[in-house]
């Protein structure tokens, strides 16, 4: 039988970056705040500590830091034709478990969307007109535009420590920045990283060609820092084990060490952890969340009341708490109504591997998680892809995030996958190899969706979240057309041999390619085809506010965290200046 706790007045579940901001944020409120956290708890020291902190057995293959699907897991179907399966070990994508959530072992690739990515279907049909979008095709503002969102993207990136270079800075173009990024307020709070010879190559190459390259920002600080909350960090020292690892120096922004102490510091706020929470529990009319049931780490099962609920885990964890809880209405991919689950969307990424001559060298074991040299020519609407046959584009680039051991061994298709061929093959490559990336956007369709299986079930019982996803022709499209344009830089720079290479088309859920997923419990401006509206409150249930990538009615040719950090705070300030004033839906259907 559930044990009945005391209610707090607001009540996180999660604590990955959301939490850790949300926490941080609602503080000056006096609430009693509590987050719950499925996984354990962790921090610097000791757990990302020399040398064990750089075990790529431990972290990098057998994911130590993330979801356990002995456990947890989802079911998987390129199409509603298929029956789905269990994901029986992490492939495609790896969320994360524990305190800091996937912010621990990101690579700290933090970009801001462009004004497009955020009102793409009013500009689409502005520039092209609506019979460019496809019939199944789900392009859809976001109801919140880069104007009302620049302060908070300003904000999450002072809080970061973010390295890189302005190219559009209060209207005025610079060149060595993004120059098709929306207007910023401010230059960033550190500059760029080094440029390795790559990035060098590759700017080269790019400026030749006639696009216009920068630095990648990153979460990886070029030097010391100290944010506007008093946090430091140290310098990055290019060791390469970012992504899939902590960070020993507090270089690589992560919320266990940015907003988690700050938050800790409050009086009012307690985490637990190794509470698995089951659902949101809902009053009799349906419309009022009273609080949720977890379970910790004995078996024992709770009932936390709250007079306030924010969904803020992994984005694919948010859309199944809402699945299980019965808030919004299910999508139905036949009938085309309901919404939860609707327009899941992932990233539609190709690229082009470089192999050069012996005399030129790359140091592939140095390296950062977010070193780079960048376009964005071909992302957004900053080009014409009507030209092309498809909606989309990507950001493209060099980067160098550290050649590891066992990983990073890059070798020409063909070569024997073991034995004495293997090894000369690796040999002559691992320092002559460069590869450029195009991160490409996947805009959501009828047929990608999520719901609950009905034969699979969890450890606790719950059905297991289904996966729908395919690439369909707007996304193959796009893969092979950025594919070509990695493939042309990259002979421009001087290699020898370049093979082009996309995600698997149809899609395979095997082999890694992003934890970008996306959508689910999409923002909008309309109860019809969206969860949340623009201030990430749930329509049908106003108590109950989600964050995270899951709000994204479609995913743009960049990582999502500078955006996810972006609406964190400012969900933050929507909560403190508008919805604790006047609980209730803060926009009218």
């Amino acid at each position: 039988m559930a044990t009945q706790l005391k209610p707090v007045d607001v009540l996180l579940v999660g604590y990955g970056w959301t939490g850790g901001i949300l926490a941080k944020e609602l503080a000056s409120t006096g609430l009693k705040i509590l987050a719950l956290e499925r996984g354990g708890p962790r921090d610097t020291s000791p757990d990302f500590l020399e040398p064990s902190k750089d075990d790529e057995i431990r972290f990098a293959v057998r994911h130590e830091l993330m979801q356990d699907v002995s456990r947890e897991t989802l079911t998987f179907r390129n199409d509603s034709k298929q029956t789905a399966l269990p994901m029986r070990q992490l492939g495609s994508f790896l969320p994360g478990n524990g305190v800091g959530g996937a912010g621990v072992h990101w690579n700290g690739v933090t970009w801001r969307f462009s004004p497009w990515d955020h009102e793409a279907h009013t500009r689409t049909v502005e520039k092209y007109g609506a019979k460019i979008i496809p019939e199944d095709m789900h392009l859809q503002d976001w109801g919140v535009s880069y104007d009302e969102l620049e302060p908070y993207y300003d904000k999450f990136e002072k809080t970061c420590g973010v390295s890189g270079k302005a190219g559009n800075l209060k209207g005025q173009k610079i060149d060595g920045g993004n120059v098709f990024e929306g207007a910023r307020t401010n230059e960033y709070p550190n500059p760029p990283l080094k440029q390795t010879q790559a990035g060098a190559m590759f700017d080269k190459a790019a400026r030749n060609l006639g696009y216009h390259p920068f630095p990648a920002p990153a979460s990886n600080a070029s030097q010391p820092y100290v944010n506007p909350d008093g946090i430091a960090y140290g310098q990055c020292h290019y060791c390469g084990f970012c992504e899939r690892f902590g960070c020993e120096a507090n270089a690589k922004a992560s919320p266990h060490f940015t907003v988690m102490p700050i938050a800790a510091k409050n009086p009012n706020f307690e985490l637990r952890t190794n509470a698995a929470v089951q659902k949101v529990l809902l009053d009799s009319t349906g419309k009022k969340a009273i609080g949720v049931v977890y379970i910790d780490a004995r078996g024992r099962e709770f009932i936390q009341p709250a007079d306030l609920v924010v969904l803020s885990a992994f984005a694919l964890g948010n859309v199944a708490l809402l699945l299980w809880s019965g808030i919004g209405k299910p999508y139905d991919p036949v009938t085309h109504t309901g919404v939860v689950g609707r327009s899941y969307a992932y990233q539609a990424s190709s690229g082009a591997t470089a192999f050069f001559d012996e005399k030129t060298y790359f140091n592939n074991f140095m390296g950062a998680g977010a070193l780079g040299t960048n376009i964005d020519d071909f992302n957004g609407d900053s080009y014409d892809f009507a030209k092309y046959g498809f909606i989309g584009g990507g950001g493209i680039g060099a980067s160098t995030s550290g050649g590891r051991p066992i990983q990073g061994r890059p070798t020409p298709p063909g070569t024997p996958r073991w034995g004495l061929d293997w090894k000369k093959a690796t040999a002559r490559h691992y320092l002559h190899t460069a590869n450029i990336s195009n991160q490409g956007s996947n805009m959501a369709h009828r047929a990608n969706y999520l719901d609950l299986d009905p034969t699979y079930r969890d450890i606790y019982g719950r059905p297991l979240m289904r996966m729908t996803f395919n690439f369909l022709d707007n996304e193959a499209k796009l893969m092979k057309s950025l594919a070509d344009v990695c493939a042309t830089i990259g002979k421009e720079m001087g290699a020898e041999r370049v093979d082009a290479r996309t995600n698997p088309v149809p899609y395979s859920i095997v082999p890694y390619q992003s934890t970008h997923n996306t959508g689910g419990a999409v923002m909008g401006d309309d109860p019809r085809t969206s969860v949340v509206n623009k201030y990430c409150q749930v329509w049908d249930v106003p108590n109950v506010f989600v964050t995270g990538a899951c709000v994204f009615p479609q995913n743009a040719g960049k990582n999502p965290t500078g955006t996810v950090g972006a609406l964190a705070y400012w969900i933050a300030d929507a909560l403190k200046d508008k919805y604790l004033k006047s609980p209730g839906a803060l926009v009218r259907a």
